[in-house]
């Protein structure tokens, strides 16, 4: 090609800069990583020179293609519509119209990366673009060279690349082995246009006369109907004797494949000709039964549908099309695929509890007691249910509410939506949404679609046998989305009061009534479920359980369960209160109970085991489960008790924190560098976080007098904020009252107690604000040993939410500025710094403050 000569002028004609890239490579070699000192001198040449570089590095634009892979000397068109792309192509036009193209290897990825793309591409020249509706661009290429990305030097706001340029391998006189092998190319290229029957046959002709052997493979690849990854294979070989075998082995393996294809479509089209045989003399036979009165089975089945369908009490539209699907099957072949679409869906629409209800009222004094015995403690979240119950029985027509239950792992939200179905004598239905990412989940398929049925919403209506059960959507919050759809947005319809009157699966095609479903979803936490959908649904947090509501519930419950359950409960074993507390504390690190069962059914696991052995030796068993030998049954001690000492620390202080599955302490540690007054922060924190730090710094700063802090403190000394557990992500305002007063701690030099925990928003005039997720880290904070807690003062509505048991031993107290903290954290309270000027004895006596 013209352009291709081009650019592989002499060496000679390049100026001084490509000097300095030999020079930079030259480093490069001994170790010394010069690649953007290239990038910026192959940037500083003229286009003109860069083509002239004989190393073959330069720089330009790059476009990943999906599902497409251009060869030198091809010409061809596409179009892209990505940003980065557009980017990518309007800088090429702007240049010398050069770009490299990349294929990448999952054609599904809309934004790649350097992973997801081939290191091999096409160096290409632009020669048409043209702009399309929609904001797609469409651009017509020639292949100039095969190309290397040697490195990416830019991603945003498109792929910018240093490309290694390979030159073609061209022959004045052909080897005979490379002779001998393009002929049999050739031929297999003959044979593969015969037998797939998709290409001209005057191509042949046209690809028989290219000499070079490269060449000859790159342009029979371009037109073979092969995987992406074959060409990719081909596009990589750099030898074109190599590229051939490639070439050959694909072909063959292609030609066997396409013979294979013809034998079953020949037998496909045998079979078909037979069913059309065979449906010929089953209509005969259809109609000498019916001269003979013989096909009156599937009459009789259709004439019970039609007066099924006149005892249900349906609207007059579905009244219509059901009876039209039915007279639909009635006329055509019952054992054509089309009369079984019809027959399935009309024994799905009479499977459906049409008008069927649940007997009987509700029980209030039942209910009560049905949760009482389920559930141990959870007093307000009882309240609230057995209110909801008391208004659905005393409005009858009332919208059945659409209940939310948020809380941490293992809090028993399902077990409670059970017993709400008990409670109120409905059938139970549980569909989890848990990675659910498929809108026909909900809303179901098309009865276009080959195997379509109801989605999973009137699969339970179906399942339950009634118009009114309790509908349990678990994990709600983790629900997902692709190009499949938003299952999200389908249950903004099921789950709205106003809408799900009339709600309208695709299979049936026709509104089924779910008004009276009592709907109710699980989810650990709010964040992450949809705003419109959580505006549909009345929210009742269920909150993790303290040690001695966790003691209860494996006393009453767990541990008479996992006895039942491993088959030895009328041995003579017994698990004291104080084994279980130890359990609780030293293997458990939970808000609800899963894990604790689980422990329990460790030990039992282990005592099952000795009861055995026992029978075996004919002895009598007496088991007796200890807190003294409990290491015995379970290990070594997983977790540490954290009792935090009533100890003094300079730069230290003891926040509380919020996390899904419930409160926990953090031990904030700053610290004073030498330096020119930067702020560093460590441990995972989030932008939220990091924004409470700088607050709180501003804040010391306007008051650094009166603390007795140098005011240049922030020019002079660096601070450094660490929060430990590094590998757990933390984030929110709540522990700006923490480290502001930790850093107020480090730079007066004055102890601080390790023993009162606090927790507050603050401001830059120091305000404390109010904060969430108080039971929690109060709980948090007694577990740890702390009996002095500092809230906000606008929090204290939130005491009333702690157990009596946990606020009897708490000393509460609410701040409502910075300065109240310091009151009661550190150890003397910050004096106001001596001014300048103020003689020798105020310098001494401010040495003795220090």
């Amino acid at each position: 090609m013209a352009d291709n000569n081009e650019w592989e002028k002499d060496r000679s004609g390049a100026n001084n800069n490509q000097e300095d890239i030999e020079v930079a490579l030259a480093d490069d070699a001994e170790g010394v990583d010069d690649r953007r000192d290239i990038q910026e001198l192959i940037e500083e040449l003229t286009a003109e020179e860069q083509g002239e570089y004989r190393t073959g590095l330069r720089v330009m634009p790059l476009i990943p293609l999906r599902g497409l892979a251009v060869f030198p000397y091809m010409v061809l068109h596409f179009d892209i519509g990505r940003e980065k792309s557009v980017s990518a192509l309007e800088k090429a036009m702007v240049r010398d119209q050069i770009v490299f193209l990349a294929v990448q290897k999952d054609a599904e990825t809309d934004l790649p990366t350097k992973e997801d793309l081939y290191e091999v591409g096409c160096v290409v020249k632009i020669k048409q673009m043209l702009k399309l509706p929609g904001d797609s661009i469409r651009v017509l290429v020639e292949g100039v060279s095969r190309g290397v990305i040697d490195e990416i030097v830019q991603e945003i706001p498109f792929f910018k690349v240093i490309v290694r340029q390979i030159d073609e391998t061209d022959y004045d006189a052909l080897p005979s082995g490379i002779e001998a092998l393009m002929r049999t190319v050739l031929d297999n290229f003959e044979s593969y246009i015969e037998v797939s029957g998709k290409l001209p046959q005057d191509m042949f002709a046209s690809v028989a006369s290219i000499e070079q052997p490269g060449r000859l493979a790159d342009v029979i690849t371009t037109h073979l109907d092969v995987r992406i990854e074959s060409k990719q294979r081909v596009l990589e070989a750099f030898d074109p004797e190599e590229r051939l075998n490639i070439l050959n082995e694909i072909l063959s393996k292609e030609i066997e494949i396409l013979k294979i294809e013809q034998d079953i479509k020949e037998k496909v089209h045998s079979k078909i000709n037979k069913s059309q045989k065979e449906y010929y003399l089953r209509e005969q036979l259809r109609t000498i039964q019916e001269e003979l009165g013989e096909d009156e089975q599937i009459g009789d089945e259709i004439k019970n549908w039609l007066d099924e369908l006149e005892k249900l009490n349906v609207s007059e539209k579905i009244h219509k099309k059901i009876e039209k699907e039915i007279k639909r099957l009635s006329k055509i072949q019952p054992s054509s695929a089309e009369g079984g679409v019809i027959r399935t869906y009309v024994e799905w629409v009479f499977q459906l509890p049409w008008n069927k209800y649940s007997a009987g009222g509700i029980d209030i004094k039942g209910a009560c007691d049905i949760l009482d015995e389920d559930h141990y403690g959870l007093e307000k979240v009882k309240e609230r249910i057995i209110e909801y119950l008391s208004v659905m029985e005393l409005v009858e027509t009332m919208k059945a509410p659409i209940i939310c239950l948020v809380g941490p792992p293992g809090v028993g939200k399902t077990s409670i939506a059970k017993s709400i179905a008990r409670a109120v004598g409905r059938e139970f239905v549980r569909m989890s949404l848990g990675g659910v990412r498929d809108e026909a989940e909900i809303r179901g398929h098309r009865r276009t679609y080959i195997g379509a049925i109801p989605g999973r919403v009137i699969n339970g209506m179906k399942e339950a046998g009634s118009m009114d059960p309790v509908f349990l959507f678990d994990e709600v919050d983790k629900i997902g989305a692709d190009f499949r759809g938003d299952p999200a947005s389908a249950l903004l319809e099921v789950l709205d009061p106003e809408q799900n009157k009339e709600f309208t699966d695709h299979y049936l095609e026709f509104p089924f009534d779910l008004s009276k479903v009592l709907f109710i979803t699980t989810a650990n936490t709010l964040d992450t479920i949809p705003r419109p959908l959580l505006d549909r649904m009345e929210v009742i947090e269920v909150p993790g359980y303290t040690e001695e509501e966790k003691v209860q519930i494996a006393e009453r419950y767990l541990v008479p369960k996992q006895m039942k359950e491993h088959g030895i409960q009328d041995e003579k074993i017994r698990m004291s209160e104080g084994a279980i507390r130890d359990i609780i504390n030293y293997y458990t690190r939970e808000s609800g109970v899963r894990g604790l069962e689980r422990e329990i059914a460790g030990v039992f696991r282990k005592a099952a085991r000795r009861v055995v052995e026992d029978r075996s030796e004919k002895k009598k068993t007496n088991i007796s489960v200890r807190g003294g030998n409990i290491e015995k049954y379970l290990g070594k001690k997983r977790f540490r008790y954290d009792v935090i000492e009533a100890e003094q620390l300079v730069g230290t202080t003891t926040g509380l924190a919020w996390t899904i599955v419930g409160g926990t302490t953090l031990s904030i540690e700053t610290t004073r560098i030498p330096g020119t007054g930067q702020l560093a922060l460590t441990g995972q924190l989030g932008d939220v976080m990091k924004e409470s730090a700088r607050a709180g710094v501003s804040y010391i700063r306007s008051i650094a007098d009166r603390l007795g802090i140098r005011k240049d403190f922030y020019k002079t000394d660096d601070m450094h904020i660490h929060i430990p557990e590094g590998a757990t992500p933390k984030d929110g305002p709540s522990a700006g009252v923490t480290m502001c007063t930790a850093m107020i701690s480090c730079l007066t030099g004055i102890p601080a107690r390790q023993d009162v925990a606090m927790t507050g928003e603050i401001t830059l005039r120091g305000t404390i604000l109010p904060v969430g997720g108080i039971r929690e880290k109060v709980l948090a904070a007694h577990r740890a040993g702390i009996r002095k807690v500092l809230l906000p003062k606008q929090n204290e509505r939130d005491i009333d939410d702690i157990p009596l048991t946990v606020r009897r031993k708490m000393e509460f107290v609410l701040i409502g500025h910075a300065d109240d903290a310091l009151r009661h954290v550190l150890a003397r309270m910050p004096k106001k710094r001596a001014a300048a000027g103020t003689g020798k004895a105020a310098a001494k006596k401010m040495a003795a403050r220090q």
